[in-house]
């Protein structure tokens, strides 16, 4: 679907809502919502917006993996394991 045809308003959302959620969840499309000419909410799949959260979320692991490289912010890996494991050792006791 176009972004264009991907536009209605909040009465034709209000007319049409049970039409609007099936095809939405069948094509995993989003939906803006007008409200007086102005785009004011978006009705999205929920499935889609999970994809979205999960994107987001390792967009920002990247980040800061990135930052924490740029500023030399980190620790060889096997330093870490051994770190772990005395951790759960002296839990342990």
């Amino acid at each position: 679907m176009k972004p264009s045809e991907a536009v209605k308003s909040i009465s034709y959302l209000k007319a049409h809502a049970s039409e609007i959620i099936r095809d939405i969840t069948n094509t995993h499309k989003t939906l803006i919502i007008t409200q007086n000419g102005e785009a004011k909410a978006i009705l999205q799949d929920i499935k889609k917006y999970e994809q979205i959260q999960d994107s987001l979320a390792l967009l920002k692991i990247l980040a800061l993996s990135s930052k924490s490289l740029k500023d030399k912010d980190y620790k060889p890996a096997s330093e870490s394991f051994s770190s772990i494991r005395n951790r759960i050792k002296q839990s342990n006791i």
